[in-house]
């Protein structure tokens, strides 16, 4: 890790990005098989049925760990943290290709058959449009999701809306409390898990709203964000605790438990996210600070690749749809042919779309910026 009055760059967390993307690729290429009457192996493999949730919690913990210390790090630097100018970053990054997937989603994939899903046909995408149009609009594709179904190629969304909504009132949060920021991270999760269990009990039955707010909280996994604050704070405070997590031994065990329990599909019962947003923590942190750790996916490739997971993640579901095509129509169905098309199709999709029209809003981030992020978040 290095950090100057220019910037701050984490080793490794691009590379993080990559891998977190590709496992919701993994999930929804699966899904798509099966809604389209391929082989797959959704429903059947517990390990495809997980990693796709769980690879939004690991951009949840890095967002929140990222996040986190580039407010501290502001902060330190300049005596403030400028609200208005973190909003307007995080509109430059994440609006643009927002709204370009959810008016292709709604206006231009409805109307090409290619793109018309089994039981998704123009009528049903349209009911409720305006009420769908106004809650995407406000970055709340969660609420859509959980109460007018699914939109193809854009319900994948709604994990923007989280971090659109964590993005909301992160810096807020850190401003107001200067103080005990470790106590504030973990009274949030302990708050979140309190609660979500509550709303899961008859006795919440009397509060307003109980099933839209419980659907909310579903998804607004501020929790595992906070996770991933807690880890950058200990960093950026230089905590005596970092000898301990940092230990090469433990982070050693943490991979191998990481990929035992995700390869094996298993559910941690009521702690689930929590359970697997320490372990990502732990990784993130090792990957980011600790210099005698010897297992490293800091490279070309990977940086690269992390650089567009954004797209990566956007374009996806598209490609996937567009590669399945290809496939069955050169009758080539099996999944030594499949990943490779869709890997690589997202990849060249993700990288024009970089390119030519995200990098377009991305110059200008720089001017609202007071410290560099050199890990493109």
């Amino acid at each position: 890790m290095t950090m100057d009055k220019q910037g701050v760059y984490f080793p490794n967390l691009n590379g993080i990005r990559f891998i977190a993307a590709f496992l919701v690729i993994i999930h929804h290429t699966e899904q798509f098989k099966s809604i389209l009457y391929f082989d797959n192996y959704w429903g059947k493999v517990p390990f495809v049925d997980i990693i796709g949730k769980l690879g939004v919690v690991l951009f949840f913990v890095l967002s929140g760990f990222l996040i986190t210390y580039l407010l501290l790090a502001e902060e330190y630097m300049f005596g403030k943290i400028s609200v208005a100018k973190f909003y307007i970053r995080r509109m430059l990054r994440i609006w643009p290709l927002y709204f370009l997937i959810v008016i292709l989603a709604f206006f231009v994939f409805p109307h090409i058959n290619l793109f018309v899903l089994p039981g998704h046909s123009k009528d049903v995408i349209y009911s409720n449009l305006y009420i769908k149009l106004f809650l995407y609009a406000i970055f709340l594709p969660n609420l859509v999701l959980s109460f007018l179904g699914v939109v193809p190629y854009a319900s994948h969304t709604w994990s923007i809306g989280t971090e659109e909504q964590f993005y909301f009132i992160w810096p807020v949060i850190l401003n107001y409390f200067k103080k005990y920021r470790i106590w504030l991270m973990i009274s949030i999760i302990s708050f979140y898990v309190s609660f979500s269990y509550f709303l899961t009990t008859h006795h919440a039955d009397i509060i307003p709203f109980k099933n839209i707010i419980q659907a909310f909280l579903v998804t607004f996994n501020i929790d595992c964000m906070a996770i991933g604050g807690i880890f950058s704070i200990l960093l950026f405070e230089n905590s005596k605790i970092l000898g301990l997590l940092r230990n090469n031994t433990l982070f050693y065990v943490v991979i191998v438990i990481t990929i035992f329990l995700l390869a094996k599909g298993v559910y941690i019962s009521i702690f689930h996210y929590e359970f697997y947003s320490i372990l990502f923590g732990i990784l993130i942190l090792n990957f980011a600070s600790n210099a005698r750790n010897k297992i490293s996916i800091e490279n070309d490739v990977f940086n690269y690749l992390g650089r567009i997971s954004y797209g990566l993640y956007m374009y996806h579901p598209i490609v996937i749809v567009i590669a399945l095509f290809i496939c069955k129509s050169v009758n080539f169905v099996s999944n030594w042919i499949i990943y490779p098309v869709i890997v690589s199709l997202t990849v060249f999709f993700s990288s024009v779309s970089y390119r030519y029209y995200e990098s377009f809003f991305l110059r200008y981030k720089s001017k609202f910026s007071n410290v560099i992020s050199g890990n493109r978040g």
